[in-house]
């Protein structure tokens, strides 16, 4: 494993995760789900070691602390039982954020480690970057549950943008106080039956509620539209 992740480690990575993170303010907690005895679990350990080192390049706090707090949850653990039932989480690795309303379902590497540095500053400023129009709509009009999975490949350049619009609503809903949407990166390669269930061809792929309706990144007003349509009242 060292040696066929090694390129994930380099000084040069470091730099540019200090630079894409320096914009964090406040903290940010992250989970990451993993099962040190599971030998089919390829990437148990690089996402762990990933994620930490992803905290390491992060900025500190006044008291020379990261902002960014890693919580390894090994399911090996027996007191781990818990965390994994409360962020309803089946499968190894599972990286997550805000109680498991935003997860990546398999490894958040490749090109995902833009949208999960994306993810992680946004958090912590505390802004989307969602229009006001789509904040309003999921203030006024989103009062069902969403399940979003959005089916990705390390490989593909646009699959970020698409992880990224569905993390960030799901973070809206609950700064509204609902907590109503579930944010969902699936990895493919790792999750065959997943991508298998919604007959993924090309990546990235949009399920609503389990419903494929975007193959490719939509626009936001679409995404909305179809989300206010899709919710479970």
């Amino acid at each position: 494993m060292e040696e066929e992740f090694a390129d994930l480690f380099t000084n040069e990575v470091k730099e540019a995760l200090i630079d894409a993170l320096k914009d964090m303010k406040d903290t940010v907690d992250v989970y990451v789900f993993i099962d040190s005895n599971d030998s089919n679990c390829h990437y148990c350990e690089v996402t762990k070691r990933f994620l930490l080192f992803m905290s390491d390049a992060a900025p500190k706090d006044s008291d020379g602390k990261s902002k960014l707090i890693v919580h390894v949850v090994d399911r090996t653990d027996p007191s781990s039982s818990r965390l994994f039932r409360e962020f309803n989480v089946q499968r190894v690795p599972t990286v997550a954020f805000m109680n498991g309303y935003i997860r990546w379902t398999g490894n958040p590497l490749g090109e995902e480690i833009r949208a999960l540095v994306e993810t992680i500053v946004r958090l912590s400023i505390g802004e989307s970057g969602l229009s006001q129009e789509t904040i309003n709509a999921i203030r006024e009009k989103l009062n069902g549950k969403v399940k979003i999975e959005t089916v990705v490949t390390p490989s593909c350049p646009y699959c970020p943008y698409a992880a990224l619009m569905a993390n960030m609503v799901a973070y809206e809903a609950c700064k509204a106080g609902k907590c109503n949407v579930i944010s969902e990166t699936v990895e493919a390669y790792e999750n065959q039956d997943i991508a298998e269930k919604y007959q993924v061809m090309s990546v990235p792929t949009i399920a609503i509620n389990e419903s494929v309706e975007f193959i490719g990144v939509p626009y936001e007003e679409q995404f909305i539209n179809v989300i206010l349509e899709k919710q479970r009242l």
